[in-house]
């Protein structure tokens, strides 16, 4: 049994959660409050503290080529640093009332309880596992933490086919299709959407289907998976939908992730439409002093539509992390929001995103124009330009910029954090088409691409406005 909280000198944050905003969180405070001052017992139920999620599929692919690379800080680090850091230890139960978790080592089984003055929830998300027959099958993996990626990979070691089925064409799920054709698989990826990248408008995603195809990948569209199949071993063996059956030695799942927030809900704290946690701007979370939330299972201000958005980025995490330290340590920090940019790439083509899609701008009651344009990485006439596409939307009267939308070669993708910029402070694009963005031939048109959209989208907002 832990020492309770009136027999302790020192305050105790307990953290629930070793990666991103978890240890940020830790580290943070540790740095503002001393162990004198401050006790940080922190729970991790994997092997792996402080590592990179959004690079297991180039460790999978091999242009990652240790596991280790994507650890940006080991347990023993954390522990150097005063942090008494649990690892394969999980927390099974929250006691609000009582100010206290419940935690079970997952080599013993040994269970304990272990009191707090602050809390901080950084449980992470879990990869979408729909209930289908087979869905558990050896061979299925979801792919969402290293253990997830070392297990993949121990798959891939052991089996002598060759096939891969994934399912579903988001970040993950494309990623994870080159991942596989690098390995010398064939890949099928079966997507229930349109086009890949829902993320992306239909018109857009097109262009990332036609460079999954390049690939050598299968494309299956507007394709729902009904079941997996197994053989007499018992792995699967192949995916069905309505239609067809596609053979698999091995199955990805790429559907998406959902907030990890059964122990929040069972202690009765307050969840969002996304099953995620709600905070406040401290990302205190909402009605509780003493328990703060960060990370991948909690919801977000969306700075565009104003509603909350679930969206699982390491970079949210660690400013999560980060702001949550500071008001544990004693010090002041918001995290204002989101826009929801985000980048990826399918081989050398570029995909990039920010704001509303057009379903989300009709969603959020919002009246648009939108505009499509193409242009090149640099000038014309310098050796390397690649063209690249560019679809943004205006507000229609006000011309205030709601998203924007990138597909191209090299020099494409990052492009977006202007527009980024732009939508945080709540420019119009008449606004941007002044921005002193910088140009030379090796770097961008006399016009960059992005001030080309916004000079149509002035047009467009122009003539609509008179409808």
């Amino acid at each position: 049994m832990s020492m309770s909280r009136a027999s302790r000198s020192q305050e105790r944050l307990v953290v629930v959660g070793g990666d991103a905003a978890g240890m940020s969180a830790a580290s943070q405070a540790r740095r503002l409050k001393g162990p004198d001052e401050l006790e940080i017992v922190a729970f991790e139920r994997g092997h792996f503290t402080s590592y990179s999620a959004c690079g297991i599929p180039y460790w999978v692919g091999g242009d990652v080529e240790d596991r280790d690379q994507l650890i940006a800080r080991s347990p023993e680090e954390h522990r150097a640093r005063g942090i008494d850091l649990r690892m394969r230890t999980e927390v099974t139960e929250l006691d609000v009332e009582g100010g206290r978790v419940r935690s079970r080592d997952l080599e013993s089984g040994a269970e304990a309880w272990t009191s707090y003055d602050k809390l901080v929830l950084a449980t992470g998300a879990h990869p979408m596992r729909p209930s289908l027959p087979g869905i558990d099958a050896p061979g299925v993996h979801g792919v969402q933490t290293l253990d997830d990626g070392q297990a993949l990979l121990d798959t891939l070691a052991r089996t002598a086919g060759r096939r891969a089925v994934v399912i579903g064409a988001g970040y993950i799920g494309v990623e994870m299709a080159e991942a596989l054709i690098n390995r010398g698989y064939e890949v099928t990826v079966v997507n229930r959407g349109q086009e890949p990248m829902s993320t992306l408008d239909p018109d857009m995603g097109r262009l990332v289907h036609e460079a999954m195809e390049g690939l050598g990948i299968t494309m299956v569209n507007d394709a729902e998976v009904t079941k997996i199949l197994t053989g007499e071993d018992g792995r699967v063996r192949a995916v069905a939908t309505e239609d067809a059956e596609y053979p698999a030695d091995v199955v990805v799942l790429g559907i998406g992730v959902r907030p990890e927030t059964a122990l929040a809900e069972a202690a009765g704290l307050p969840l969002g439409d996304h099953k995620g946690l709600l905070t406040d701007l401290a990302m205190r979370v909402r009605g509780h002093e003493n328990i703060w939330a960060g990370g991948d299972c909690v919801e977000v201000l969306d700075l565009v539509s104003g509603r909350e958005r679930h969206i699982a980025l390491g970079t949210h995490a660690n400013k999560h992390g980060q702001v949550i330290g500071a008001n544990v340590g004693g010090g002041y920090a918001t995290f204002p929001g989101v826009v929801g940019t985000a980048v990826s790439k399918v081989c050398d083509l570029e995909i990039a995103r920010t704001g509303l899609r057009e379903k989300d701008a009709r969603r959020a009651g919002l009246r648009f124009e939108t505009v499509t344009i193409e242009s090149t990485s640099r000038a014309g006439y310098y050796p390397g330009a690649d063209p690249m596409k560019v679809k943004m939307l205006a507000e229609r009267r006000t011309g205030r910029l709601l998203g924007v939308q990138i597909v191209g070669r090299e020099g494409a993708a990052k492009r977006v954090d202007i527009a980024a910029v732009a939508l945080t402070a709540c420019m119009t694009v008449e606004q941007m088409t002044a921005l002193d963005l910088g140009y030379a031939p090796p770097f961008s048109p006399v016009w960059d691409p992005i001030l080309v959209a916004a000079r149509k989208a002035v047009t467009a907002v122009r003539a609509g406005s008179t409808l």
